[in-house]
């Protein structure tokens, strides 16, 4: 069985540069701290840096200079560390429940974990279970809504219990009404499982409702982190209060600044 992580692990980013060809660099010398259990957004306009930072962080892009650390040390490979994509990505051919389990199938094939076809599938359905959708593990890709593609996308990307959680963008494609209700399922899970997540998000109200810190992304470059001292656990209520309001004007005035910059 692959052992449960009790607690995320913590990231740093010290100077970290990728430069493209053509000479278009898409970071600069970006350093950043996220600890353990924390969930950072990164927030900034089109273009800014967001995705390419967290593909670095999810081994899928190479620095031109600079690193990445985790305590303790983590990989990818051994489903340490999952990515949640704007776009579902589910295949079509499987159903719900082989899709969720593939990672577990994964790793076995790749010898970082000993598992049967049984024991893979009953993980698989406590994942399933854990997004809303006991239902729905006989289904299809083509016979679930938006919302439910991405619930087993983020169940797929959970089931192998990672360290660290990284999510670009996962719920744009979803009106406000489903976004609001995934980002509650998202905290949910996170209080289970108190993993690190990192979450590119253009959505000021839903990096403020998730988020321990924020940090604004702009050209490039981390111009800055804002502490989101709103108290835990939160839903949807807390978008009410005054703090949730002056918080939301702070992030909004700091990306004015940035893109005026």
């Amino acid at each position: 069985m692959i052992p449960l992580q009790k607690n995320g692990a913590s990231i740093t980013c010290t100077e970290l540069t990728v430069r493209f060809s053509g000479g278009f660099e898409a970071l600069s010398d970006v350093s950043l701290e996220v600890p353990p259990g924390e969930i950072l957004s990164l927030v900034g306009p089109s273009g800014c840096g967001k995705t390419t930072l967290l593909r670095v962080l999810a081994g899928l892009q190479k620095p031109t200079r600079g690193e990445v650390k985790t305590q303790p040390s983590i990989e990818a490979d051994k489903g340490q560390i999952a990515f949640v994509f704007q776009q579902p990505t589910l295949l079509p051919w499987r159903t719900t429940l082989k899709n969720v389990a593939l990672p577990l199938e994964l790793l076995c094939k790749g010898g970082h974990a000993s598992q049967s076809r049984r024991e893979r599938e009953a993980i698989a359905e406590q994942r399933l279970r854990d997004v809303g959708l006991g239902h729905a593990m006989n289904l299809y890709p083509r016979e679930l809504s938006g919302g439910m593609k991405m619930r087993v996308s983020i169940a797929r990307a959970l089931v192998t219990q990672p360290s660290v959680l990284l999510l670009d963008e996962p719920f744009a494609a979803l009106d406000e009404v489903l976004r609001d209700q995934l980002g509650e399922m998202l905290l949910q899970l996170w209080s289970q499982q108190k993993f690190t997540a990192v979450m590119v998000t253009h959505n000021i109200s839903e990096a403020v409702l998730l988020s321990h810190r924020i940090a604004v992304i702009q050209d490039g470059q981390r111009r800055e982190v804002i502490e989101n001292l709103l108290p835990w656990p939160r839903d949807e209520a807390i978008r009410t209060s005054s703090e949730f309001g002056e918080l939301y004007r702070r992030v909004s005035r700091a990306l004015r600044g940035s893109e005026a910059g």
